[in-house]
């Protein structure tokens, strides 16, 4: 029999340890260690791709100009927007990480994509739920395929010889939590065990070249479960977030070494699965017949998309000894930084005053761009004045009042076009980039705040 040892792991980061530390010298975190039991043993692990794999490699040091070079293989699936967070399609080899709130979707939309994959073989391996929950699932989403595979283990090592005889073209792991290797003797979910189990995937992903999707939990932190270094072994990271109380879905990516990691994709929740989303200016935009005031419409860009979402912000005159800032799917810093530019530069006295602000449909955006339309929105409600119907905003603010230019402000220009709107107003620095371009909707440029308020409330 092998000896079995015990190693200390960090519960943040995953360092591993001979002996107990107060403090973890990788993420210099206090009384993160943990006990865990784990074997010397491991020849067992070591899993033989060779004969499964289609594309040998030779093992070699060679010359980085000897490489050729050539685009990645993907499987282009029936979802738009999961090839578009994924930079075009799923790439052979891939290892994909995908973490969420429980009841988010996280589930249903693999098993949709799985499913919609009908010319390749798919494995979906689920170690939380039974053959039966999974085909209600299924049935319910009315989509029928002969080449889709169930498997309901947690053992890894009886995963990889039914991975042997399936040979399957995708696999979806439902979660990377609940498995374990029978060569670690810790319990499922410690650090230990995520980080095996993920180096087993990652070994068979990169030598089989097939792509893996690993469905991960997140701590009531919001953080993904386990150790850092999972994300780091993983290709990409997708997060999948939402409000249960909405309807919509987004699928965020933070890291993609195939493409860029700032996209999203906007699902809709419905009896039938997830519905992609193609146009979400219209979603974000409501539908009022009635003018009100605190309401500006921004133009932004989330990765390669840009949308249009409406702010809202609601100034009354403040009850308490401090005024309250409240903010939902923007940073509370950055609204406070744009208060105390109309405090200094306009003389508004919102040190007075609540400020509540709002990003309508749920969504958390990080652009600067909406900067401006945030600002006129707050002023809009300060003065109890609409502003101009048919009108959105693009334009990034300083300290010291300018309105600064924003990127790929053509694009901008073009999606607030499409849906209607008759004015836009930009910074008067991003004019250079538009001389030349023929936009039938007016483009409005003005250089600081100041001009801004005498044209909407003068």
């Amino acid at each position: 029999m092998s000896k079995i040892k015990t190693a200390f792991f960090c519960s943040n980061c995953g360092y591993e340890s001979a002996k107990w530390l107060g403090k973890c010298p990788g993420c210099e975190q206090w009384n993160t260690f943990v006990e865990e039991l784990i074997t010397k043993d491991n020849k067992s692990a070591d899993m033989d791709w060779k004969k499964f794999a289609s594309d040998k490699k030779d093992i070699k040091t060679i010359s980085i100009s000897e490489v050729v070079s050539g685009e990645e293989k993907r499987i282009v699936s029936a979802d738009a927007e999961l090839n578009r967070v994924l930079g075009g399609g799923i790439v052979a080899g891939s290892l994909v990480l995908v973490a969420g709130e429980p009841g988010i979707g996280k589930s249903t939309l693999f098993l949709q994509n799985g499913l919609m994959l009908k010319d390749i073989i798919t494995l979906y391996i689920s170690g939380e739920e039974s053959e039966q929950q999974i085909k209600m699932r299924a049935d319910r989403l009315k989509i029928q395929n002969d080449k889709f595979y169930l498997l309901t283990e947690t053992s890894t090592q009886v995963i990889f010889q039914e991975i042997k005889k399936l040979k399957p073209q995708l696999v979806i792991v439902d979660s990377i939590q609940t498995l374990q290797s029978p060569y670690i003797e810790s319990s499922q979910g410690s650090v230990s065990q995520i980080r095996e189990c993920a180096a087993e995937f990652q070994r068979y992903a990169k030598e089989t070249n097939t792509p893996v999707f690993l469905i991960g939990h997140i701590t009531k932190d919001g953080n993904i479960a386990g150790p850092k270094i999972l994300e780091h072994m993983v290709d990409t990271v997708l997060q999948f977030e939402g409000d249960r109380h909405y309807a919509y879905r987004i699928l965020r990516t933070l890291k993609n070494r195939f493409g860029s990691a700032s996209e999203l994709g906007i699902y809709e929740m419905s009896d039938e699965g997830m519905r992609a989303v193609s146009n979400p200016s219209e979603i974000l935009i409501t539908q009022k017949e009635d003018q009100l005031s605190g309401v500006a419409i921004a133009a932004t860009i989330e990765g390669m998309r840009p949308m249009l979402i409406e702010v809202q912000a609601l100034v009354t005159q403040s009850v308490y000894g401090t005024p309250q800032r409240t903010v939902s799917g923007f940073d509370l810093r950055r609204l406070q930084l744009l208060l105390a530019v109309l405090e200094k530069r306009g003389g508004f006295h919102f040190g007075v005053k609540d400020v509540f602000l709002n990003i309508a449909g749920g969504l958390k955006v990080e652009d600067p761009s909406i900067d401006l339309a945030v600002l006129c929105a707050l002023l809009s409600s300060y003065e109890d004045i609409s502003l101009p119907q048919h009108t959105c905003f693009a334009g990034e603010v300083g300290l010291s009042g300018e309105i600064r230019a924003v990127n790929r402000i053509e694009q901008r220009i073009a999606e607030a076009e499409k849906l209607g709107f008759e004015k836009i107003l930009v910074s008067k620095y991003n004019q250079k980039g538009l001389k030349n371009q023929k936009f039938n909707i007016e483009v409005l440029s003005m250089g600081r705040v100041d001009e801004v308020y005498r044209y909407l409330f003068s």
